[in-house]
């Protein structure tokens, strides 16, 4: 044998995987696969962890496979419903302008238990939540100049009810904000 030769077969024996004395390739750690999955979640973007045992369970992953994993993303901190709850509030109230009530239903929908959603969502007062109301009528009524008092009063109740706020709130801020608008003051 050529010293060619030699070099060729030693380097294709090193870059090839041993044989699997069976001749079927290993299963996959299932622990790894999952922990794959849902770091791979994560980086996606914040979940819950009834949405990660959800995405789990899609892909076909062993229940109690799953309940390690997350019970360890837990205990390193990578899953953690309450920060997850509170970030949600504090983004969604001031990004979007939702009212309580829909905070608690977004949450609900996103499996957070009720005990972690009351905490996170305590943390917008009845102030915060009427002064959020107030500001977002206040925009919605500059876009409506020339219309109608009744007209913008439903179109703006409209709006907040869709953000969740109550009656009494929404038609308390409406009718203030439409009084201190400058085209319905009264010389």
């Amino acid at each position: 044998m050529s010293a060619t030769r030699r070099t060729r077969s030693a380097r294709s024996s090193r870059s090839m995987p041993p044989e699997d004395p069976a001749g079927r390739d290993p299963e996959p750690d299932p622990h790894d696969v999952a922990r794959q999955m849902v770091l791979r979640q994560l980086t996606m973007a914040p979940r819950s962890r009834a949405e990660l045992e959800k995405k789990l369970a899609q892909r076909g992953c062993d229940e109690q496979v799953a309940r390690v994993v997350l019970d360890r993303m837990e205990e390193v901190g990578l899953v953690d419903d309450e920060a997850y709850a509170g970030m949600l509030v504090r983004s969604r109230q001031s990004g979007r302008g939702l009212a309580r009530r829909a905070l608690r239903a977004e949450l609900r929908k996103k499996g957070v238990q009720t005990d972690v959603i009351e905490e996170a969502v305590g943390q917008v007062s009845e102030d915060d939540e009427r002064d959020e109301a107030r500001r977002l009528v206040d925009k919605k009524l500059r876009g409506m100049a020339g219309l109608d008092a009744q007209v913008q009063a439903r179109r703006l109740a409209g709006m907040l009810a869709r953000k969740g706020y109550g009656g009494e709130v929404a038609y308390s801020v409406i009718r203030e904000a439409i009084r201190d608008a400058p085209e319905h003051q009264r010389d």
